[in-house]
C-alpha cells in the first residue's frame, strides 16, 4: 500500500490504534503475542540509521541492506512496509506527515533547509502515539537538535557515513538515565564569609561579562579572584532595576586577568574563557550546578579595588567593574553592591590550598599578590 492510500485507510484504523493504546494484544498463529497490525512496543533507545556502506556496532539498519526508500515514498524494514518517507521541507509536508501520525509505524522525515522546526513539529504530534519518527540529516551539526527535539528527540537518525560517530555518541547519550537538575550537587561545596579589606580606585580596563546558556536564579553566582585560592561569589545580574534591564544569564565577573572556577575544579582566567566552556554556578548556600558559556562580552570599563580577608586570615582580592549593578553575595543570601561595599563588611566566597598549574591544582605553595 503506498503513502496515499494509507492516509485514506487511516480513518478506519482509530479502534484499532485505541486497542494499541490500551496495551491490547491478539493472538497470531505465526506470531503469538504481537500487537495489532504489527505495531511494535514503543521503545526509548534511539536507533543509528545509515546511508550506505556495512552495519557496524550500534548501527540498526542500513539503507540498501535491510531499509529501503521507494520511489513513492514507502519505507520498509528488513523486507516489511513500515511507513512512508515525507518531505517536511514545507508547510503542506509538515501537514502531510502530522496526518500519518498514528496510522503508521514510522515516518522518515527528509528536510529542506529548515530541520529542527520540522522535526519539533512532527514529534510533538507523534508524542504518545504508536508511530516513530526517523530524521534524515546531511551534517553532524544537525544531529544534536534532532536527537533532543523537545527532550524527546526522533526516534531514528538516518545519516551519511561520515555523520556516524556523531549520531552513535548522541545515542549513547540518549539512553543515559538523567534527571532534572543532574548538575546540581547539594551540601559538598565550602563557602565562607571573607571580610573585606579595602575598596579603591582600579583603573581601566578590560572587563568580562560572561554569559550562559541557561538562567540563573536569585542568589546564584559565579567565583572569580585575582589569586586562584580565594575567590569571591559574584552574583548574577538577576536582580530588576529602574535603570537598566536584568541579565538573567549573564555574571560581570571583572577584569581579563581574574580566575574562574571552572565546572571540573580547575580555574582559568577570563580571558581564556570560550563558547561552550562549563563553568561552576553556585549558590549563596554552597549549593552548585554546571553552566555552558554563550558568549563573553569583553568591553573597556572602569575598575574598583576589592580587597578581602579570608577565614585564615590570608589577604587576597580582584577588580569588579564600577557599577551599582555589581553585586556580591552574602551569607544571609543578600546581594550587596560592589559600590556599596565597606571595610568591614562581609561577603561570600571560597578557599583553596596548594598552587595551580595551567588551572590544575597540583602540589606546593604559590603566592599571588
Amino acid at each position: 500500500m503506498g503513502c496515499g492510500r494509507r492516509r485514506k485507510a487511516c480513518k478506519n484504523q482509530s479502534l484499532s490504534y485505541l486497542f494499541w493504546a490500551l496495551g491490547l494484544v491478539v493472538l497470531s498463529w505465526e506470531r503469538p503475542l504481537r500487537l495489532l497490525h504489527g505495531f511494535s512496543l514503543p521503545q526509548s533507545a534511539m536507533q543509528v540509521w545509515v546511508e550506505s556502506g556495512k552495519k557496524q556496532d550500534g548501527v540498526d539498519h542500513v539503507l540498501g541492506e535491510d531499509l529501503e526508500v521507494g520511489e513513492d515514498g514507502t519505507l520498509k524494514l528488513e523486507g516489511r512496509v513500515v511507513g512512508c518517507a515525507v518531505d517536511v521541507s514545507t508547510a503542506e509536508g509538515q501537514s502531510k506527515a502530522r496526518s500519518l501520525a498514528g496510522c503508521v509505524e514510522w515516518i522518515l522525515l527528509e528536510f529542506g533547509e529548515w530541520t529542527m522546526i520540522p522535526v519539533e513539529n512532527i514529534v510533538a504530534a507523534c508524542s504518545g502515539g504508536p508511530t516513530r519518527v526517523a530524521a534524515r540529516l546531511r551534517s553532524a551539526e544537525q544531529v544534536v537538535g534532532a536527537a533532543f527535539a523537545l527532550q524527546v528527540g526522533a526516534d531514528a537518525l538516518l545519516v551519511p557515513p561520515e555523520v556516524v560517530e556523531t549520531a552513535l555518541i548522541a545515542k549513547s547519550q540518549r539512553g543515559e538515565v538523567v534527571e532534572e537538575e543532574a548538575p546540581v550537587e547539594r551540601s559538598n561545596f565550602e563557602l565562607e564569609d571573607f571580610e573585606v579589606l579595602r575598596l579603591g580606585d582600579g583603573g581601566v580596563g578590560q572587563r568580562v561579562c560572561v554569559d550562559l546558556t541557561c538562567l540563573l536564579d536569585l542568589g546564584e553566582g559565579m567565583l572569580v579572584g585575582s589569586s586562584s585560592s580565594s575567590l569571591a561569589l559574584v552574583h548574577g545580574e538577576t536582580l530588576q532595576s529602574d535603570f537598566v534591564p536584568s541579565r538573567p544569564f549573564r555574571v560581570n565577573a571583572g577584569a581579563v586577568h581574574a580566575y574562574i572556577l571552572m565546572a571540573d575544579g580547575s580555574t582559568k582566567y577570563l580571558s581564556e574563557l570560550r563558547m561552550g566552556d562549563a563553568v561552576t554556578i553556585v549558590s549563596y548556600s554552597g549549593q552548585k550546578r554546571v553552566g555552558v558559556v554563550g558568549r563573553c562580552k569583553v568591553e573597556r570599563r572602569p575598575f574598583l579595588l576589592l580587597t578581602w580577608k579570608d577565614a585564615s586570615g590570608r589577604e587576597s582580592g580582584t577588580l569588579l567593574q564600577q557599577a551599582e549593578t555589581v553585586r556580591l553575595l552574602q551569607a544571609s543570601g543578600d546581594c550587596v553592591s560592589v559600590t556599596s561595599l565597606q571595610p568591614g563588611s562581609r561577603i561570600l566566597g571560597w578557599s583553596s590550598d596548594g598552587a595551580r598549574h595551567i588551572g590544575a591544582k597540583v602540589p606546593g605553595q604559590i603566592a599571588e599578590h
